[in-house]
């Protein structure tokens, strides 16, 4: 357990608290790069405790401006979007993605706005997402270079959703093995018929509910390991290692070994986070595979919107929460139609971590031998914050990754 104060280092992301000035010092992902088209209108941007605006001018250069105007602080999602750069509705400053002013019609003096800046942050395309960097100019980290950004756009899955909830209680989620057999039952009892890769990968995890974990701390954070003894059908046995990596401050390698999720406050407690699902070779991005990754998981629009884990529905109408009971069907819950009461994993994942409250009070649980990667990434969190210091990595080779182990051998071997 945790005391108030860590609690309070690990989850606070504003300007001035320790988390927050450690986000700043990242290139944080911020927006799907297709949901921001050349010329359209600006975008709300909430990230660590702020607010921004995206916009792309019809050249398709990005850009992420504070929110507030240069001149009076009128908010730029009121702006109009005119080509070439953004123009306040209230006095008609004008500013390009870069900052520049391009016009102040209400100042006579025609040189006054070449002695000014607009503020806006570096702005990166890679991967399918926006990435910006919020620290001090010039301090800027190695750009993050993962394999799958090379990748063609047809094998590249690139999902978000969003939460009412701080960013740690959904990164605890991903480093958490023992819930997956309980919590995801029906999803995994989908899998034994089907095709699809991502099925094939996570099958196993429903025939051991116990699995042992143990955890290797790293440079960049930490890599864990759930220990499954399976048997199968006929009688025969086998050790199955899955094993994901922690990246701090926000980042998983999933042990399926082809997808990368990135979780990043935009708030205390409202969070975004990205999934990127990929392929060395098949066209995961086309249809009909686009659809079956994304429902199989429900991450498809139908289901996120239904849900209200969407940046435009998020939090409004029937969202799930305690005075709709979370929109669990206990009916379907007692005659075993369903474990969980709702129907998808990613809503799974969302309602426990919502149901904890906002920002969770770690002084209050219980933690156990199942619990090994939960405590690795509290240290972890913790050591980052103290330090400040951003992770060194090998981006092509750190990697999460599944593995059926000999008698004998040990899973650490095995760790690129």
């Amino acid at each position: 357990m945790l005391n108030s104060n860590d609690n309070k280092a690990m989850c606070q992301v504003g300007p001035g608290e320790p988390m927050g000035r450690l986000l700043r010092r990242h290139w944080l992902p911020f927006m799907v790069a297709a949901d921001l088209p050349a010329g359209g209108d600006p975008k709300d941007v909430p990230l660590v405790g702020e607010n921004f605006v995206a916009w792309r001018d019809a050249e398709g250069r990005p850009a992420l401006f504070e929110d507030g105007c240069l001149h009076r602080g009128a908010s730029l999602l009121l702006a109009r979007s005119e080509g070439d750069g953004l123009r306040c509705i209230y006095h008609g400053w004008k500013f390009a993605t870069d900052g520049t002013v391009l016009d102040t019609p209400n100042v006579a003096d025609a040189a006054y706005r070449g002695r000014l800046r607009g503020r806006t942050s570096p702005v990166r395309e890679s991967g399918g997402i926006l990435w910006t960097y919020l620290g001090a100019a010039g301090q800027e980290p190695d750009f993050p270079r993962w394999p799958w950004m090379d990748l063609p756009e047809s094998q590249r899955v690139v999902a978000i959703h969003v939460q009412e909830c701080n960013f740690v209680q959904i990164i605890e989620g991903l480093v958490d093995s023992s819930h997956l057999g309980f919590l995801h039952t029906d999803t995994l009892r989908k899998t034994g018929g089907s095709d699809l890769e991502y099925a094939q990968k996570v099958n196993s995890m429903q025939d051991d509910l116990a699995p042992k974990i143990e955890a290797e701390d790293t440079p960049f954070g930490f890599y864990y390991a759930a220990l499954r003894d399976i048997r199968s059908k006929e009688g025969n046995s086998r050790r199955e290692a899955r094993v994901a990596g922690f990246v701090a401050p926000f980042t998983i390698l999933n042990a399926n070994g082809d997808l990368h999720q990135i979780v990043i406050p935009q708030t205390d407690t409202r969070s975004i986070f990205f999934h990127v699902y990929y392929s060395e070779s098949r066209p995961l991005n086309e249809e009909p595979l686009r659809s079956q990754q994304l429902r199989i998981v429900g991450m498809d629009d139908d289901t996120l919107q239904r849900f209200h884990l969407t940046p435009e529905t998020l939090g409004r109408g029937d969202y799930p929460q305690r005075t709709n009971y979370f929109h669990q069907d206990r009916a379907a819950m007692r005659d075993g139609r369903t474990w969980s009461g709702v129907s998808s994993l990613t809503m799974e994942d969302a309602i426990v971590c919502v149901s904890a409250g906002a920002v969770r009070d770690r002084s209050r649980e219980t933690l156990s031998t199942a619990d090994v990667a939960i405590t690795r990434l509290y240290r972890a969190l913790l050591s980052a914050v103290e330090s400040q210091e951003v992770a060194r990595i090998d981006w092509v080779q750190s990697r999460g990754f599944a593995a059926q182990l000999a008698p004998g051998q040990e899973w650490r071997d095995l760790l690129p």
